[in-house]
């Protein structure tokens, strides 16, 4: 594996770096100290053409404070938490409102729109981040490393580890934005999507979760058959009609503490390539970017749109704080917070 290191900038007088991971048979990654963040991963079509297919900038200081979060590391919880609040051993916490009523991706200055410590580990990239004790309203002193690992088969491994001082929540997840036919090609109405969740979370109109979850069958949530994401993403459905298009939790078939468990499969019948999502978390958020109009300029001079890509998010449940009968997302002092993800890119005719 060659791993390539290159200053891309600086902020606030830290610096930060680009690396680049390539494979034996050139296909690579590209990764930033913005946020612990995917900017560029180039894979073959089913005529072997490589392409990138995760949007992004061309700038690193396009990405900080970008709307999408595009291939960020948001924390220090990611996903929601009901209008900026949770109670946790009896002391109640105020956290930063940043998405209507609700905390969303750790606030405004969340892990996302932070440098990173970072370095070449072996074979891997590792970004590492403290969080100090009170941050966006979170207790505890909060260490976070995210660690990369790409091979030659296409597959790359993310692995979040996190330890704290004092009892704290961490939901942890990578914000990549997918379009197999290429960034700037396009919209992913066409890509087709399978899920391994029989059930999902419905939510109220600002997209926290009201309870328990119900099955997809018979909605326009249901993925377990592979279909279009196009589809059924303008159906007059509640959950499409709070988001403008996906942007729901869903609940993995077959999740059990530490196992790493089959989320998502994303498929372009016009390239060809496939992106399987395996997991150790108990959802998958799915998000059709239905409000990337707007955001910064893109790659290669691309104007992205909404639904110009997917965001397939494996993490713990939104609003899981405040859900006792949710898995749990707190973390204790001497605990080791560990969850992987894993993007597995291959192609068929």
């Amino acid at each position: 594996m060659k791993i390539e290191q290159t200053l891309w900038g600086s902020r606030d007088g830290k610096e930060i770096y680009l690396y680049t991971m390539t494979n034996a048979h050139g296909a690579s990654v590209k990764l930033s100290s913005v946020g612990a963040g995917i900017v560029s991963i180039l894979v073959p079509d089913k005529h072997g053409v490589l392409a990138d297919v995760v949007i992004g900038y061309e700038t690193p200081d396009a990405y900080f404070g970008d709307g999408p979060c595009s291939g960020k590391c948001p924390g220090r919880y990611a996903n929601r938490i009901a209008k900026g609040h949770f109670t946790l051993d009896g002391k109640e916490y105020t956290l930063p409102v940043n998405n209507g009523p609700n905390h969303l991706h750790g606030g405004p200055d969340g892990f996302q729109n932070q440098v990173w410590d970072s370095r070449i580990e072996g074979d891997a990239v590792e970004f590492m981040y403290y969080s100090a004790d009170g941050e966006a309203g979170y207790p505890g002193n909060l260490k976070v490393v995210a660690h990369y690992e790409w091979d030659d088969e296409n597959v790359l491994k993310l692995t979040f580890t996190a330890q704290t001082d004092a009892p704290t929540v961490v939901n942890l997840t990578n914000h990549a934005y997918f379009n197999l036919n290429g960034e700037g090609q396009g919209d992913i109405c066409g890509h087709y999507l399978r899920l391994n969740a029989s059930e999902y979370l419905p939510t109220d109109q600002t997209l926290i979760p009201v309870g328990e979850s119900e099955p997809v069958a018979g909605t326009p949530m249901d993925f377990v058959t592979e279909k279009p994401l196009g589809r059924d993403l303008k159906a007059d459905f509640p959950a499409l009609n709070y988001g403008k298009g996906y942007d729901n939790c869903f609940v993995i078939d077959g999740w059990e503490p530490g196992q790493i468990v089959p989320a998502a499969q994303l498929y372009s019948p016009e390239s060809g390539r496939v992106l399987d999502v395996l997991t150790t978390q108990p959802g998958v958020q799915i998000y059709t970017g239905n409000w990337l109009e707007g955001c910064p300029a893109g790659k290669n001079g691309h104007v992205y749109h909404d639904y110009s890509a997917v965001a397939i998010e494996c993490q713990h449940f939104p609003d899981a704080p405040n859900k006792a009968d949710y898995p749990t997302t707190v973390l204790r002092p001497g605990e080791t917070f560990q969850e992987a993800i894993i993007f597995s890119f291959s192609v068929k005719e």
